[in-house]
């Protein structure tokens, strides 16, 4: 059963969005995620609380990962992490792309793991992309590095919608 926050209700319809610290976004991402610990940084951070305040969820929006999609005019949605109130990721979704947008970016993308329904990403009108094959992980003679359980993974690529 998911941790909750001390007086959650679930089903609170009541989400707004709020500005959220870097930090704080990354303290949620390390105690809510299912699987992966918070990016190393990013352009901008928001979240979405309910009618009392309780942070329920948090979107770290940065640079793309890829290096052929770091074009300047495209953020990625690097990582989001929920304490499972419903709709906060769809929330999520359409609040950094609104942002992104009034930042004068472009483009918005995020990847989905195999396994992962996409709903929320749907929900924010988000249109797949492409279907990534499994990656063979980072780790490299020239640049070790320590699996952390995510690679041999496939993925979705999703982008935000293009329409105003």
């Amino acid at each position: 059963m998911p941790r909750q926050h001390p007086g959650a209700d679930r089903d609170s319809p009541r989400l707004h969005v709020v500005p959220v610290r870097q930090k704080d976004a990354k303290d949620f991402v390390t105690a809510w995620h299912r699987h992966h610990r918070p990016p190393p940084g990013a352009v901008f951070c928001l979240g979405a609380a309910d009618e009392v305040g309780v942070l329920r969820g948090v979107a770290i929006v940065g640079r793309p990962v890829a290096r052929m999609l770091d074009d300047g005019r495209t953020l990625e949605v690097t990582r989001t992490a929920t304490d499972g109130t419903a709709n906060v990721n769809s929330l999520l979704y359409g609040a950094a792309w609104r942002a992104a947008k009034a930042l004068g970016y472009s483009r918005l993308i995020t990847y989905s793991q195999a396994g992962e329904s996409g709903a929320s990403l749907r929900g924010a009108g988000w249109r797949v992309l492409a279907q990534r094959p499994p990656r063979r992980g980072w780790d490299c003679p020239s640049r070790p590095r320590t699996p952390r359980g995510v690679d041999q993974v496939a993925r979705t690529l999703w982008e935000a919608p293009t329409a105003p």
